[in-house]
């Protein structure tokens, strides 16, 4: 029996899907390390399911190339391709056994006898579903589906795996476990993979790259954490994790430290780049979790009207107003008591590294 391949390179070149006059994938380039997972994200319609089937081969792109291990697949079909491919509804026969699905792929390249055999039982074994061989997708809950297409995808031993938005239809406990799961497999198994979603929880949990879409093109493609902490962009930004916007301008430039009076009233020392000249009008990106509140004035502190106060698991989240009219999110651990202060001023945590981007006056 033929072992499982090494994780194959994938490289996406300037690739543009049309349809009719609308642009759905828009000059995109990405290129994918052995065995690497990374993660398409965006809102629906930005592209990234587009993107997932012409790397498959169920659409043509208008330009721009595929290669996998640097060979171009582009005029094979879909079926020659050896791609492996999960899809959000599973997509199994409702009238074949769990055994049978499995083969299916396996048949259709002409295998037969005793090796379908054993690639049905090696890869429901990995899915451990090794005993569920006779029984039909209706008689399966669906994280049994989503595993029986799984082993699917894999029994051809794929060059790539694609996932096509696949723990969507999945509760949030069982949807957990699934990714898990993947992970594991798909390190086990070395495979290059490649996840659609527009779950960022899940993008950063599972994906040790992601490709930030927006609008047919990719906006960033880094690691989870780079994307979180350094975005790029304002869409970035705002579209990975929740992220509070202040006004302000930069009153002083120092090397690479810009100092920004806000319109709320502080004043704040941040690294800057040199794009940011002096009296340059900008917009602080602070995460809720990058933010103190504090009973003692400062110039490096800002007065709030606090709002509500939700308890959230072992976190509490405060809502806030600054003078200037902005909206808060202050995120801080949950204690059994309050504070017995006032906590009426706002200040950046120690470790805080706020984003700064350009503000259009």
């Amino acid at each position: 029996m033929q072992s499982t391949p090494a994780g194959r390179t994938l490289d996406v070149e300037d690739l543009t899907v049309r349809y009719g006059q609308a642009l759905a994938v828009d000059g995109v380039t990405l290129a994918i390390e052995p065995g690497e997972v990374v993660a398409l994200l965006g809102p629906s319609g930005c592209g990234k399911t587009t993107l997932l089937r012409v790397i498959a081969g169920f659409v043509r792109q208008a330009a721009g190339r595929v290669r996998v291990d640097g060979a171009a697949i582009d005029h094979l079909p879909a079926n020659q391709r050896n791609i492996g491919i999960v899809f959000q509804n599973y997509a199994l026969f409702p009238h074949m056994t769990v055994a049978e699905n499995v083969a299916y792929g396996l048949r259709a390249r002409g295998m037969r006898g005793s090796e379908v055999q054993a690639r049905i039982s090696r890869f429901l074994d990995v899915v451990q579903l090794g005993g569920f061989r006779e029984r039909l997708p209706r008689q399966l809950s669906g994280g049994q589906q989503q595993r029986v297409a799984l082993a699917r995808a894999l029994a051809v031993e794929p060059s790539i795996l694609l996932l096509d938005e696949p723990f969507a239809a999945l509760d949030r406990n069982l949807r957990l476990d699934m990714q898990i799961e993947v992970k594991r497999l798909q390190r086990t198994l070395g495979l290059t993979t490649i996840l659609v979603t527009h779950d960022q929880d899940e993008a950063m949990s599972v994906a040790d790259r992601i490709a930030v879409m927006n609008k047919g093109r990719v906006e960033q493609f880094d690691t989870p954490v780079a994307i979180y902490d350094r975005p790029q962009t304002l869409f970035v930004n705002g579209f990975i994790g929740t992220t509070n916007l202040m006004n302000g301008k930069v009153s002083a430039r120092e090397g690479g430290t810009a100092t920004v009076a806000l319109d709320a009233g502080a004043t704040l020392r941040l690294p800057a780049s040199a794009d940011f000249g002096l009296g340059a009008p900008v917009l602080i990106s602070v995460r809720p979790e990058q933010l103190a509140l504090s009973s003692v004035p400062g110039p490096d502190a800002w007065k709030i009207v606090p709002g509500l106060s939700l308890p959230i698991g072992a976190q509490l989240v405060h809502e806030a107003r600054t003078a200037d009219g902005a909206s808060l999110k202050i995120v801080e651990p949950r204690r059994t008591t309050p504070s017995d202060t006032a906590r009426i001023y706002c200040t950046l945590a120690a470790d805080a590294r706020p984003t700064l981007f350009p503000r259009s006056t």
